[in-house]
């Protein structure tokens, strides 16, 4: 797996062995990025489900301001920060939260904190014919925290299969849709605060 643009292009980062990490591919990636511009540049910015860190190293590559991970594996945390390092990013540039996703969100939302990209690539739920959602992606959609995390203007980008059919709230509304293969990735804003 490489940073796809920016500084730190074509720099290589470890990813854990075994089933615990999806990361999401670069192709991906790059089709995230290009829709996303330049609104990464000087981006506040919240990985959730980080795993290798991967999706806030290239925020950080293309010019982002900080990058806060989550991350609920401290395995996973150690191999992220040694990504962080290798690309060539210091503290304060980045932290690294070793705690659930969803706990997290609610102490953000305490602390008064906002982004201006929240990415999530959370692990892929199963096919739900008939039946809505379970998947960590939907429960995402589903937080009454998380959408008071995104700065005015600002994006939540989620990752899901497109296998897990999800259902939107009224708390978003959709910006874009990108598929690639299996991989959906969401770009979705916030209603106007008042909404909310």
């Amino acid at each position: 797996m490489r940073i796809t643009g920016g500084k730190a292009a074509r720099r290589i980062l470890k990813v854990p062995k075994g089933l615990g990490v999806r990361p999401t591919p670069d192709l991906v990636k790059q089709a995230v990025f290009n829709s996303l511009g330049a609104r990464v540049a000087e981006a506040r910015v919240l990985e959730l489900f980080a795993g290798t860190g991967a999706l806030s190293i290239e925020c950080l590559s293309r010019g982002a301001r900080y990058a806060v991970c989550v991350e609920k594996s401290s395995r996973h945390a150690n191999i992220m920060r040694q990504n962080f390092e290798q690309a060539g990013f210091a503290s304060p540039s980045f932290q690294v939260r070793t705690q659930d996703v969803f706990a997290v969100l609610g102490q953000l939302r305490n602390t008064g904190e906002q982004f201006d990209l929240i990415l999530a690539d959370p692990p892929y739920g199963e096919k739900n014919v008939g039946r809505r959602s379970t998947s960590l992606a939907q429960q995402l959609l589903d937080d009454e925290h998380l959408p008071y995390l995104v700065a005015e203007g600002g994006l939540l980008v989620l990752g899901h299969s497109k296998r897990d059919t999800l259902t939107l709230s009224p708390s978003w509304h959709e910006r874009k849709l990108l598929k690639h293969g299996d991989n959906v990735m969401w770009l979705l804003e916030r209603p106007n605060p008042a909404s909310l």
